[in-house]
């Protein structure tokens, strides 16, 4: 960062900045944590050493130790993020599956529960498409999260959420099942691109039909993407201008080819190894069930709470960390 030019590429300086930082506060909070807990183990062994110690000291040695302890277990699931990417920002996509209203209701929950969490985190969160659902809800929804080890945190949310519970869309109220697929991309850098041939790709353009100014219902804004090889799909339609939804498409489209090379390759080292299995839309990853009992279950590490509506509210550290856990 002290090169002479670094700041000449604007966008490249920044993401070396961000990675920087990310770094520093990682290390500055392990050095301090060293630091504090030495301290205390150096009181504390002096206290007892002299024979003196009195109640309130043991108070504070305890009080000071249980901070620690906090301290600790807030930052302990970050020495998971070793992984590839895991210290970039997210594009986060959520669509509505089977349940008709009630999955699109859900969806909509669960963009208010990432967002939730990702306030939690100090994360900043912006939404690139929206697509409402007929009656209430979201059909889908595309959104960026920036933040320390974002995809890091949130990778583990990749795959198909359940719901159970008594229906808010039907005469009976009966109990109904929905389904939502959450897919979570690493937002890539610049040198981390794939280098898409212009030949690979075709673009559609259209007017929007989303909210917006006069200008936004009536000019040819909306874009839509398409890798003819692979058949990957892309629409943007929130920006005001073409050249805007058309970069917002790029960066999503770039991510998604970039999972499909990283699942090309774990495909062929499971089928080598004898592993494989095709993913299902039915192999959901987590139930979250308000009735006739509540209960949040991840199916992967077989990790509970008995309180959905606390997850609900973005409280997923513990989920997280158990997934984390379990790919080690």
């Amino acid at each position: 960062m002290q090169i002479e030019g670094f700041w000449n590429n604007q966008s490249e300086a920044r993401e070396k900045s961000e990675q920087y930082n990310n770094l520093k506060q990682t290390f500055d909070f392990w050095k301090s944590l060293h630091k504090e807990t030495e301290d205390l183990f150096v009181l504390a062994s002096e206290q007892f050493k002299s024979g003196t110690i009195t109640a309130e000291d043991k108070v504070y040695l305890e009080k000071t130790y249980q901070e620690l302890l906090e301290k600790y277990g807030h930052a302990r699931i970050e020495a998971f993020f070793s992984k590839k990417y895991d210290d970039h920002n997210v594009i986060m996509s959520i669509h509505a599956g089977a349940g008709g209203a009630d999955a699109q209701d859900w969806t909509d929950m669960l963009l208010r529960m990432y967002l939730r969490f990702a306030e939690q985190k100090d994360f900043k969160t912006e939404i690139l498409e929206l697509s409402k659902g007929s009656e209430a809800g979201v059909k889908s929804v595309v959104i960026e999260i920036f933040g320390h080890n974002a995809f890091g945190y949130l990778k583990s949310e990749a795959g198909v959420h359940r719901l159970v519970r008594l229906s808010e869309f039907n005469p009976a109220h009966t109990r109904e099942t929905s389904f939502a697929l959450v897919e979570v991309l690493p937002l890539l850098h610049q040198e981390e691109e794939f280098k898409i041939d212009p030949k690979d790709l075709k673009m559609e353009v259209s007017t929007a039909s989303g909210h917006g100014g006069q200008s936004v219902n009536t000019t040819y804004s909306a874009v839509r993407l398409t890798h003819i090889p692979t058949g990957i799909k892309v629409s943007i339609q929130n920006e005001r201008s073409q050249s805007q939804n058309r970069e917002k498409a790029m960066k999503i489209l770039h991510a998604r080819l970039l999972v499909v090379e990283e699942e090309k390759k774990q495909k062929e080292k499971k089928e080598l190894r004898g592993e494989f299995h095709s993913p299902e839309w039915g192999n959901q990853i987590r139930s979250y069930v308000l009735h006739p009992y509540k209960l949040v279950k991840d199916h992967r590490t077989d990790y509970e709470s008995a309180d959905p509506n606390k997850i609900l509210n973005g409280n997923l550290d513990d989920f997280i960390e158990k997934y984390l856990e379990s790919t080690i």
